[in-house]
């Protein structure tokens, strides 16, 4: 079933977000834990992984939820709606596929950055900080306006082209998958699935490389190049697939779910309407 956008779609994509953020946020917190390399206490890596996922303190719950949901919903509905509008205005191909959310993801990016940085910061088990917004306060004070967008260069070499990526793959696959027949509700579910796993593990896939590189600036504080290339002194080529497993339930999963879950709201919409 093809879904024409409109400009009511945004609370279907917000709720859509909304769903995905609540139940992504342990496999969050276990990919950001990897990805930056906060040590964690354990006999093997079954016990560690339960410690990152499950193992309380939670802390940036509400921070981190709110911050994914409006972020999603912003980049989804807003390339969907940018590229409807650009093919009006006689722009298409590569071009409205990609400046939409190039643009979007850029801003989102930049506006999140505080938020992202801080939450990260007090996934650290030895952190003796345990709120986003005491988070903030010590950046602020120990590295000035410009720390509470360190690391904003890599975010957004990491965010844009991931959700690029997503978006880029949803619509080719919405465009190629065979049609459903639109009564045919498990059919619909097969191909929204199929759909939505694809852009998902394409996307990050693609940016787990740039997500390290990112989460090693906020601990190290150091440059993307400084960073880039204590990876690479340290860790050699490695550092690429560094917590590349937890990035694939963390990053595949909920834009996956996103996608999912939002063909699924509009699809009802679109039943209901008839």
């Amino acid at each position: 079933m093809s879904h024409k956008p409109a400009n009511d779609d945004a609370m279907y994509h917000l709720a859509a977000s909304g769903i995905a953020a609540v139940v992504n946020f342990p496999l969050w917190r276990a990919s950001a834990i990897a990805q930056s390399g906060f040590k964690l206490e354990g006999s093997n890596m079954m016990v560690r992984y339960y410690k990152a996922v499950v193992q309380p303190p939670y802390r940036g719950v509400l921070a981190t939820m709110l911050g994914m949901t409006w972020a999603r919903a912003a980049i989804f509905f807003g390339s969907d709606i940018g590229k409807d509008y650009m093919k009006k205005h006689g722009y298409y191909g590569p071009l409205a596929q990609t400046v939409p959310p190039f643009l979007i993801g850029t801003f989102v990016q930049i506006a999140n950055m505080p938020l992202v940085r801080a939450t990260i910061t007090i996934q650290d088990p030895s952190s003796t900080m345990n709120s986003v917004s005491e988070a903030l306060v010590h950046i602020y004070k120990t590295k000035g306006i410009s720390g509470l967008w360190h690391g904003v260069s890599a975010g957004i070499m990491k965010t844009v082209p991931k959700y690029i990526t997503a978006v880029a793959v949803k619509d080719y696959m919405e465009e190629k998958l065979p049609r459903a027949d639109p009564a045919d509700k498990q059919s619909n579910m097969v191909r929204s699935g199929i759909k939505s796993v694809t852009a998902g593990l394409a996307g990050a896939i693609l940016t787990n490389p740039l997500d390290v590189i990112r989460n090693e600036m906020f601990k190290t504080d150091l440059s993307l190049k400084g960073s880039f290339q204590k990876l690479v002194r340290e860790e050699g080529a490695a550092f690429m697939t560094r917590g590349m497993t937890s990035n694939m339930t963390a990053v595949a999963f909920p834009v996956a779910m996103t996608i999912f879950v939002t063909d699924m709201l509009l699809q009802g919409k679109d039943r209901l309407a008839k």
